[in-house]
C-alpha cells in the first residue's frame, strides 16, 4: 500500500468543500448535531471561540462598551413595526406557536396550549434590545448608551456548513444609540476597524474594509461596513459587520431624548457583531492538505510535548522532563494570555502523535527522548514548515524564545495569505474581461476590481449572469475613477466583485 502524503483524503486543490469537512473531522473542532442545521462545537473548536471572546470583550469594554443580555423570544407585533427589517429576516425565522407539549390517545407527543402571539426566536436583537432602550434613553445626559451582549441567534439554515452557515450562530451583538449622526457613523467606523485589526493581528487573516452595496446592506441599515477575507479558493467570506442605522430604529422602537435645548429628538443607534464563523475563516485561510493550523494569537494551546517512550527504566525521567518544560512555558504570556502546553502521553508511537499534534494544528511540537535529554538539544517543530522540519535547540532556548517563534508563524502565516490575496486580485476594465474571469473554474477564483456605479437592480442582474456580488466597496478609493463597465447610470465607484459563501 502506498503511503498518503497528506493527513486529509482529499486535497484543498481537489475539492476545497469536503477538504474543509475533513479538516475539521482531523481537528475535533465540530460536528454536525441530530438537529438538522445546527452544530457541536467540541472542546478544541469552543476553546478558539473562548479566547475570540476575551479578546474582543476587553477591547470592547476598553471603548466603554458593557456586556448586558437580553430575552431570546421576541413578540411579533416588535418586528412588525419595522417592515424593511422583518422582510430581511422574515424567510429565516424560527417561530414558538405553542407553550407545552401533550399525548394523544397513542402515546405520541403533540404540540398545546397555541400562544395567542407567536414569539420569533431572535434572528437578531434590535427589535427587542430596542424596547428596554427607548425605556433607559431620557436625556442626552444618557447617551452615548453602548450595550453588547454574547449570545446565540436562529436563522433557519437549510443547507448548514459547519461554523459558516448553521440554524444556530454563535455571536455578539454591540448595540449603541447617540446623539448624533457624526457620532453613530464614528461608532460604525470604529467597530469596523476594530473587527479588521483583530482579524489581522490574531488570526494572521488579511481583510479588506468597506462599505456594503445597496443590494448587500443589512435590513433597515442606512449604512454596512464590512470587512472581508479571501479564502484559499478565492472565495470571499465576510467576516463580520456594523451598521449606521440613522434613525431608523429609534423611529420604529420609540427611542427618543431630550438634547440639550430640551428639544425631543430620535437618537441615532449602530450594530455590529462578528460570530463563530471566524473559526471557519481562519481554517479556511491558513489549513492545508495535513489538517489545521491555528494562529499562535488565537491558539487555546500553542505547545505540543511529545514524550518518546521507549526506554521503560528512562521514560519516568523523560516525563518528569516534559513537565519541567511545560512548567517553563506555561508561566510566560503570549497577546494577554498563558502559553497552552500540552503534554501528549498516550501510549501510541511518538509518530502517531506527533501526525495529530499536526493535524490539530499546534503552532509547535517538541519531541522529547532519552537521547535528547543527553545531548541538551531538543527537535522543535513548527506548524507552518514542512513535517520533518527541525530546529534543535537547548532548554532555555526554546525557553527563552518561544516567544519570538510563536510571532514568526504569525507573520509567516499573514504574509502567505496577504500573497494569495495579491496574486488573485485583478483589476479589470472591460465587461468581456470580466466575464471571462467571473465564469473561470479555474482554481482558485479571484477577487475582481472594477468601476461600478448601478442600482440593487444591476447588482440582481450581475449576480444572475455571473454569479458574484459585489463583496465591498473599499474604504480607500482611487483618486480618479473610470465609467462603469456595466452601464451603471450611477456615480462609478471602485467596487470589488466575488464568488462569496
Amino acid at each position: 500500500m502506498a503511503k498518503k502524503k497528506h493527513a486529509v483524503d482529499i486535497t484543498r486543490e481537489e475539492d476545497f468543500p469536503l477538504w474543509y469537512q475533513e479538516v475539521i473531522k482531523l481537528g475535533d473542532l465540530a460536528e454536525h448535531s441530530a438537529v438538522r442545521g445546527c452544530m457541536v462545537i467540541k472542546p478544541r473548536g469552543y476553546a478558539i471561540w473562548e479566547r475570540m471572546q476575551r479578546t474582543l470583550d476587553d477591547q470592547f469594554k476598553a471603548r466603554d462598551v458593557q456586556n448586558a443580555y437580553f430575552p431570546l423570544f421576541i413578540p411579533l407585533e416588535y418586528l412588525e413595526r419595522e417592515a424593511e427589517h422583518v422582510e430581511g429576516f422574515a424567510k429565516e425565522c424560527a417561530i414558538v406557536t405553542h407553550t407545552r407539549l401533550e399525548q394523544d390517545k397513542n402515546g405520541k407527543l403533540i404540540p398545546a396550549g397555541k400562544l395567542e402571539e407567536p414569539l420569533i426566536v431572535r434572528p437578531t436583537s434590535e427589535t427587542i434590545i430596542g424596547e428596554s432602550f427607548a425605556k433607559w434613553v431620557q436625556s442626552y445626559r444618557d447617551l452615548p448608551l453602548k450595550i453588547n451582549q454574547w449570545c446565540n441567534v436562529v436563522r433557519w439554515e437549510m443547507r448548514p456548513r459547519l461554523f459558516l452557515r448553521t440554524a444556530e450562530i454563535l455571536w455578539q451583538e454591540g448595540h449603541t444609540v447617540h446623539a448624533s449622526s457624526k457620532e453613530a457613523k464614528e461608532q460604525a467606523l470604529e467597530i469596523q476597524s476594530l473587527y479588521a485589526a483583530f482579524a489581522q493581528e490574531y488570526l494572521a487573516i488579511p481583510v479588506i474594509k468597506g462599505e456594503k452595496s445597496e443590494g448587500e446592506r443589512f435590513p433597515g441599515a442606512e449604512n454596512t461596513y464590512t470587512f472581508e477575507a479571501m479564502m484559499q479558493d478565492g472565495k470571499a467570506l465576510q467576516l463580520g459587520t456594523s451598521h449606521y442605522m440613522g434613525q431608523n430604529f429609534s423611529k420604529a422602537g420609540g427611542i427618543k431624548f431630550l438634547n440639550k435645548t430640551g428639544k425631543e429628538e430620535y437618537g441615532y443607534t449602530t450594530s455590529w457583531g462578528v460570530t463563530t464563523r471566524m473559526i471557519g475563516a481562519l481554517l479556511m485561510t491558513h489549513g492545508d492538505d495535513n489538517g489545521v493550523i491555528i494562529p499562535p494569537r488565537i491558539a487555546a494551546k500553542h505547545v505540543a510535548i511529545i514524550p518518546i517512550l521507549t526506554n521503560q527504566e528512562k521514560n519516568a525521567d523523560i516525563l518528569a522532563y516534559c513537565e519541567k518544560l511545560k512548567g517553563a512555558l506555561c508561566c510566560q504570556t503570549y497577546f494577554e494570555a498563558k502559553i497552552g502546553v500540552d503534554i501528549i502521553d498516550d501510549d501510541r508511537r511518538a509518530g502517531e502523535k506527533a501526525w495529530d499534534a499536526i493535524k490539530k494544528g499546534y503552532p509547535v511540537r517538541i519531541e522529547i527522548g532519552a537521547r535528547d535529554i543527553e545531548s541538551g538539544k531538543m527537535p522543535l517543530s513548527v506548524r507552518t514548515k514542512e513535517k520533518n522540519e527541525k530546529d534543535f535547540l537547548s532548554f532555555e532556548e526554546i525557553e527563552s524564545s518561544i516567544e519570538k517563534i510563536l510571532d514568526q508563524i504569525h507573520v509567516s502565516l499573514f504574509n502567505k495569505a496577504s500573497l494569495h490575496r495579491k496574486e488573485n486580485t485583478i483589476s479589470v476594465n472591460s465587461l468581456t474581461d470580466f466575464e471571462k474571469i467571473a465564469k473561470s473554474d479555474d482554481f482558485p477564483g479571484k477577487f475582481i476590481k472594477v468601476f461600478y456605479g448601478g442600482d440593487k437592480a444591476l447588482e440582481d442582474k450581475i449576480q444572475k449572469d455571473y454569479g458574484v456580488t459585489i463583496r465591498c466597496i473599499p474604504n480607500e478609493q482611487p483618486d480618479q475613477v473610470g465609467p462603469c463597465i456595466f452601464g451603471g447610470k450611477n456615480n462609478p465607484v471602485l467596487a470589488i466583485f466575488a464568488k462569496s459563501y
